[in-house]
């Protein structure tokens, strides 16, 4: 394979072709997310044709973003060793052969399989590294980059929820389904746009790992089979995982990724369950369908316009709080859900939920890059979107067991938006602690000397006081000598 060209810069373009790595990005997660949430409405005809019950049935979504967020390291790993172009292409071939031979299936572990794992590994190769190379290509405007990156998700619901339908009204779901598969493979175009870039970040990366490199080739050329070469092989590959990986001993990290479990699990069944609680309240196919495009349109909204806002000065420092706020607010919607009971109160409802999902998921690229930095940003992002992946397998069908055992979604919904309030709730109550901490350390270090200043980042500390006295002398010399002089 030739070898990919790199483009050359010491700091995020902010531009140039950075929007093309955003429009990539853009028709990544189409291909991805909003074909994932549109599986949606193949439940009702799945679990028809099947003669299935709802949990059953729901393990069909699950497995679909399970394996996308469980697989979702192997994704950053692939970009990261080979390429970014070529995990996307990768993928977007997998993708697609799930989505045919699920046309094919004749029972749902025929759909399990192919629809769920198959079609979920090859999206879990296209997603995280796609976002990760926005961060690269984004600084200022990182937020609205990623927003309109994000809006895809909204703007593929909008458009595929009532042409899925259409399809499968016309062709039955299998048609649907192979219609879909040839669609997804546009994921080979989009990873033919990630042009990689190399940051100064990333060029100065500690010595160990180029002489570890240098004598691995050596030890290679010298002798292929020596025992020497294995173990200095393997010492090479811990060092490099550890140093890329050295984020998961941040406490900042360990807590946001216990924050992202709960609100995972509150996410991802609304986008199963709507219609069939749409259609089981009374409204018809086609309007359940629109309430999906509604959902999508707003996304959409919240994707961008909340980017921008958070782009803003006002704004830019406080990004962590709108991201806590924007799930919280998710969350309420869930508690209000059961209460509605018609289309024009499930429109709101979609307006409201759709705005401030599309928000904070904008906003999880941006939250986790503060904590980690640009250049581990591919594998933390990695590790996020794996930790979504027990919670998304359980979540579907636990509200399905839920419901098939009250017989109404209302303590489904419930699970859900408690879930989501805790997730911010966890965030806040950590955010508050260490600024609590820090402004005890700072009235100490206040009470211990007055004339100390101590800076903090990060776990680095150290006072400028012995530079002002030496300042302070040198005007006390340099006026004596003047004095001395006259």
């Amino acid at each position: 394979m030739a070898k990919v060209n790199r483009a050359r810069s010491t700091s995020p373009p902010d531009g140039g072709w950075g929007w093309m790595i955003v429009a990539g990005c853009f028709l990544v997660t189409i291909c991805t997310r909003a074909v994932t949430r549109c599986i949606s409405i193949f439940f009702v005809e799945f679990q028809t044709y099947f003669s299935q019950d709802y949990a059953q049935t729901a393990w069909i979504h699950s497995i679909v973003d399970c394996v996308t967020m469980l697989c979702a390291p192997l994704g950053s790993v692939v970009s990261n060793h080979l390429s970014c172009q070529v995990g996307i292409m990768l993928g977007g071939l997998l993708a697609s052969t799930g989505l045919i031979l699920g046309s094919f299936a004749t029972s749902l572990k025929h759909l399990y399989l192919t629809l769920g794992v198959l079609t979920g590994l090859g999206f879990a190769l296209c997603y995280s590294p796609a976002i990760a190379m926005v961060g690269k290509y984004f600084n200022r405007r990182k937020a609205l980059a990623y927003g309109i990156s994000m809006s895809g998700s909204g703007i593929g619901i909008f458009i595929l929820a009532p042409v899925v339908q259409l399809l499968i009204e016309q062709f039955s779901w299998r048609g649907a389904l192979l219609i879909l598969g040839g669609f997804v493979l546009n994921l080979c175009v989009c990873g033919a746009l990630m042009r990689p870039i190399t940051l100064k970040e990333d060029r100065s990366t500690p010595e160990q790992n180029h002489v570890c490199r240098t004598q691995t080739q050596d030890l290679k050329q010298g002798s292929p089979c020596s025992t020497w070469t294995k173990k200095w092989v393997h010492t090479c590959l811990c060092g490099s995982l550890q140093q890329e990986y050295s984020f998961l001993l941040m406490s900042d990290f360990v807590v946001l990724a216990i924050s992202v479990l709960f609100m995972a699990y509150g996410c991802s069944p609304l986008f199963v369950y709507l219609v069939p609680y749409a259609l089981s309240v009374g409204v018809s196919h086609q309007q359940a369908a629109f309430l999906m495009s509604i959902l999508g349109v707003i996304d959409i909204i919240g994707n961008i316009t909340f980017g921008w806002l958070t782009d803003r000065r006002c704004l830019k420092n406080y990004q962590y709080v709108c991201y806590l706020f924007a799930v919280g607010l998710d969350g309420l919607c869930y508690l209000c859900l059961p209460m509605l009971q018609s289309l024009p109160l499930l429109v709101p409802f979609a307006c409201t939920f759709g705005y401030f999902d599309g928000a904070y998921v904008t906003l999880i690229p941006v939250v986790t890059a503060e904590i980690v930095g640009t250049t581990s940003l591919s594998s933390a992002l990695g590790v996020v979107y794996f930790l979504h992946a027990v919670p998304y397998l359980v979540s579907p069908p636990i509200a399905g067991w839920l419901v098939d055992t009250t017989g109404s979604y209302t303590a489904a919904f419930l699970l859900c938006g408690f879930s989501m309030i805790f997730s911010s709730v966890l965030l806040a109550f950590a955010r508050l602690m260490k600024k609590m901490k820090k402004t005890q350390l700072r009235f100490l270090a206040k009470e211990s000397d007055p004339k100390l200043q101590l800076w903090t980042n990060g776990s680095v500390a150290y006072s400028v006081t012995r530079e002002l006295d030496q300042r302070d002398g040198e005007s006390v010399a340099i006026a004596m000598l003047g004095s001395n002089l006259t």
